[in-house]
């Protein structure tokens, strides 16, 4: 299974950045490249434990939906999000976020298992992890942004 363990240092408390990674809005800012919208479950705002969000995005030149679950929830420390419908055979994503210095280290740990068996294991190895882990970084520059310059959510 892969995982890919991200760590992004920002400069704001846990409580902004916390919020900031559960807002549906902000999402769709940071996924604007893959025309990520909503089409069903929580459609904006903060996302609460037990919610739901459908996305419509295109990725590989492909429209996906994908359907995760808000599954664990401890305010402003984590909380993860699991795939319940999508293109994955399973995902887990557990978001972190520890107070340090002036600061908040935002740690992502996210595990998935491709569909199509041994395909999907040579697409790991060879695109898919890669992709993946990009499409965090940019999301993750995108918060720390959004909490450092005090940007409003639209």
């Amino acid at each position: 299974m892969p995982t890919i363990h991200l760590i992004t240092f920002i400069l704001a408390k846990p409580e902004v950045v916390f919020d900031l990674s559960r807002n549906i809005d902000l999402h769709q800012v940071s996924t604007k490249h893959t025309n990520e919208i909503v089409i069903a479950g929580r459609m904006s705002g903060l996302i609460e434990l037990g919610e739901s969000v459908t996305w419509r995005a295109k990725h590989f030149g492909f429209v996906q939906d994908l359907t995760s679950k808000i599954t664990a929830f401890e305010q402003p420390n984590s909380f993860t999000d699991e795939m319940v419908k999508g293109a994955f055979k399973s995902f887990k994503h557990v978001h972190k976020f520890q107070p340090i210095d002036d600061g908040t280290n935002m740690i992502d740990i996210f595990s998935y298992i491709s569909p199509v068996g041994i395909l999907g294991k040579l697409a790991d190895y060879l695109f898919l992890k890669k992709y993946m882990e990009e499409l965090l970084i940019n999301r993750n520059a995108i918060i720390k942004d959004y909490a450092e310059n005090s940007h409003i959510i639209l």
